[in-house]
């Protein structure tokens, strides 16, 4: 009979540990939000030295009126996840085209809570990514049929003619599109 070998076992709880207990890490371009994990020692290399150009379709919102918009926090992992493995904020260029069921993400407070009555959870967010150089593009197609004026816009928003048209500048000015 085989005698039992208790070191695979071992290893294999030590491993579990530490993979366990990695934690997720904001930082460094946007500090309260985008949390991100490490990788250690992917195959496929993130290349440091090119431009990361990326356009987002914020489209979808949460029912929930107090509830963070995890498809614009995206915007701010991507930012986080790329200058944490050493891609400088130089060559990172992000835009979110905001339209649809996502109009009200980018409603500023008084106007959110009018309507909602509550606080937009998405302000400090929107703002964060603004103050780092993301472009947010609100479809003005979107703005008329759900009754947003410009003034009711987190400040530093842009009003488009629509999404698809920002959308399609954004794509030929190379930037690649993120829809999640």
């Amino acid at each position: 009979m085989p005698q039992f070998n208790p070191i695979p076992l071992f290893l294999g709880f030590i491993l579990s540990l530490s993979v366990g207990a990695q934690t997720k890490k904001a930082g460094p371009i946007i500090l309260d939000f985008g949390e991100v994990w490490t990788i250690n020692a992917p195959d496929f290399k993130t290349d440091t030295s090119m431009d990361f150009k990326a356009v987002f379709d914020i489209m979808n919102s949460p029912d929930e009126h107090r509830t963070l918009n995890s498809s614009i926090e995206t915007a701010a992992r991507f930012l986080n996840m790329h200058a944490q493995n050493g891609v400088p904020i130089e060559q990172l260029k992000i835009a979110l085209v905001v339209h649809s069921k996502a109009s009200k993400d980018i409603m500023n407070n008084e106007a959110y809570q009018k309507r909602y009555g509550t606080n937009n959870p998405n302000i400090d967010l929107v703002k964060a990514l603004i103050d780092a150089g993301a472009q947010v593009v609100f479809c003005g197609q979107s703005a008329m049929s759900r009754g947003i004026a410009q003034k009711e816009l987190i400040d530093g928003v842009q009003l488009s003619l629509s999404a698809m048209t920002a959308l399609i500048q954004f794509q030929n000015n190379d930037y690649k599109t993120i829809k999640f």
